[in-house]
């Protein structure tokens, strides 16, 4: 469900235009709430929109942070007003008001104004781009930002040819080549963000770096093998291919459903010697009125209670 919501928030934020530090801020609160609660899909919305304007409180321009109403039309009308203000109460109380943390911009920034590490614009905006590729995969979560913030920096003037792609230490350049292998496959919805001139256009750098790159690799790729050893090959049985789950949804494979119930938690686990049902977390109290609306499937992390 996570590439889902960071494509709303990531359109949310940029409607609303607010700071890029506000953004990470936003999804370091939606990760460390879930790290506490169990969230069910149908609160997953509600969720990333209290921590969205937690965040725009705590750092943003006031005249830029959003409105309820609005937040409530952004949701197709899905929550009532009263069920924004609930959420975001909550989420400050299981985070015990400890909003304020040190973002991957924050550690751009804090480059830029290095007399040693002079950045032009361009760099900086596929620094922010890499590190926004970084939101939608669960993997980066715990990587500290200061370390995403050198990761990105290191791959933006290596793509560009600002400079050559050194890293300093031994976990940045893990980082790094991690995060190079996710950039074939951004979501649609911020490679149009970043498609804009506003930004450097560095999302087309990139694809078009990728091209050039997949290219020189064709070039320097081995000879083909002799024809007689190619038939031979040809004539062992073939490896059966393991069918992939789901269907693909806006550029991303849908997972399967969790069970529920008893096969899911505890049941029935005949020949288990001791078993112990793992513990679970808290879970997100309903808020009140949440049964009055029907969720919708434009947003499809609003079904039956399958756990993030």
């Amino acid at each position: 469900m996570r590439p889902y919501l960071i494509d709303f928030l990531v359109e949310a934020h940029a409607a609303f235009q607010l700071l890029p530090e506000t953004l990470f801020l936003a999804v370091n609160l939606l990760d460390r709430y879930c790290s506490r609660r169990v969230v069910y899909k149908r609160h997953y919305q509600l969720v990333g929109c209290a921590a969205l304007l937690i965040a725009a409180k705590y750092g943003d321009k006031k005249d830029r942070v959003p409105l309820i109403r609005e937040l409530k039309s952004m949701c197709c009308s899905l929550y009532d007003e009263d069920m924004f203000t609930q959420m975001e109460w909550h989420v400050l109380n299981t985070l015990d008001w400890h909003i304020g943390h040190p973002t991957a911009d924050a550690w751009i920034q804090l480059a830029k104004k290095d007399g040693t590490a002079t950045e032009d614009l361009e760099v900086e905006h596929m620094a922010w781009y890499l590190c926004e590729i970084a939101l939608y995969h669960k993997e980066f979560v715990s990587k500290r930002p200061s370390v995403m913030a050198r990761a990105t920096l290191a791959l933006a003037r290596g793509i560009l040819q600002r400079s050559d792609m050194e890293c300093d230490s031994l976990e940045v350049n893990r980082v790094l080549i991690d995060l190079s292998h996710k950039l074939d496959t951004p979501s649609p919805v911020l490679y149009r963000k970043y498609q804009l001139p506003h930004l450097s256009r560095v999302s087309v750098t990139i694809e078009n770096f990728l091209r050039h790159q997949q290219m020189m690799a064709s070039h320097a790729a081995p000879p083909t093998p002799p024809s007689e050893v190619m038939h031979k090959s040809n004539m062992l049985p073939g490896t059966p291919q393991k069918v992939q789950y789901g269907h693909m949804a806006n550029g991303y494979m849908t997972p399967p459903i969790t069970p529920d119930g008893d096969s899911f938690h505890g049941g029935n686990h005949h020949g288990m010697r001791g078993y112990q049902p793992v513990p679970r977390c808290p879970v997100t109290p309903s808020p009140i009125g949440h049964n009055q609306y029907v969720p919708q499937q434009q947003y499809q992390y609003h079904q039956d209670i399958s756990m993030h």
